[in-house]
């Protein structure tokens, strides 16, 4: 089996400790050679700036490829395509757009005046300017504000139409979830290989199973009985390391090239999970302080 092609998300620091923690995290992580690393905007748009000072640091220090999340909440079509030539001044060319969650005590997404409606829009007007790569969002499970898996298919052909050039899954639990999406995908025109599965390595099953639940990824049950009694014998991170391996090994043998790897800034689990598939380091990482 070759080993796959890897890339990896990270979320932007908001204090010291955490800075250091990220920078600890690349450090493990950079040797594996990864096609592209990722850094998140918090809910609302909250990390704005801390997303684009993190993207403009990892580009400048680590030589590693940084992709910049880029939403359409909280900011006019016009400040948000300025945020987006600021990334493209400093060298940064790769963006997963998105539509973004709501603003924290807010229900739904509401377009902020004079702002994108959706992500469609917004890939459409960078892919405009001509000067990005462009990412989206796929979901094998189905997102809690589409009406059917049908219509999560076809906004993502809609986005991928719009000038997008890669999907990267929601993460999920068992690699049928996802063969079953790509086969649906497959159906309705659009190119599988498009299309990488995120991965989530379990390093904190309670945290992972409410997120799991916010963002409508299923939870078979035997994932939650398998993780009650890991956690009462504490092998919690043995019993995670064996499913994300075995998830990942099921992907490629389906002829999955390529694996997405959401590590919340926790590397270890997702270094030995990518060692266990063949991905070995081969590149050192210089001048992060």
């Amino acid at each position: 089996m070759k080993a796959p092609e890897v890339s990896f998300e990270f979320f932007p620091p908001q204090n010291l400790q955490a800075s250091f923690r990220l920078w600890d995290t690349v450090q493990v992580l950079a040797p594996l050679d990864p096609r592209f690393v990722s850094v998140t905007y918090g809910a609302g748009g909250t990390t704005r700036d801390l997303t684009r000072d993190a993207v403009a640091t990892l580009h400048k220090s680590s030589g590693l490829k940084v992709a910049a999340h880029l939403t359409c909440v909280n900011a006019t079509k016009e400040e948000t395509l300025e945020i987006a030539d600021g990334f493209a001044k400093a060298g940064v060319t790769e963006i997963v757009a998105l539509r973004g969650d709501p603003p924290k005590g807010e229900g739904k997404f509401t377009p902020y005046p004079g702002g994108f409606a959706n992500s469609v829009e917004l890939i459409e007007a960078l892919a405009a300017t001509g000067k990005f790569s462009i990412r989206v969002g796929a979901y094998p499970d189905v997102h809690p504000e589409a009406a059917s898996a049908q219509a999560d298919i076809d906004w993502l052909k809609r986005k991928l139409d719009a000038g997008a050039d890669e999907a990267l899954t929601q993460f999920f639990f068992e690699s049928e979830s996802f063969f079953r999406f790509r086969d649906a995908c497959e159906k309705a025109g659009i190119d599988g290989t498009r299309i990488t599965p995120g991965i989530l390595p379990i390093e904190n099953w309670k945290g992972a199973r409410n997120f799991a639940r916010s963002c409508g990824t299923k939870i078979p049950q035997w994932v939650e009985d398998a993780f009650d009694k890991a956690v009462r014998d504490g092998r919690e991170d043995l019993l995670a390391t064996a499913i994300c391996t075995e998830l990942c090994s099921d992907l490629l043998e389906g002829g999955v090239d390529r694996l997405h790897f959401y590590t919340l800034n926790r590397p270890e689990l997702t270094r030995d999970v990518c060692h266990a598939l063949g991905v070995t380091p081969k590149v050192s990482l210089e001048n992060v302080a």
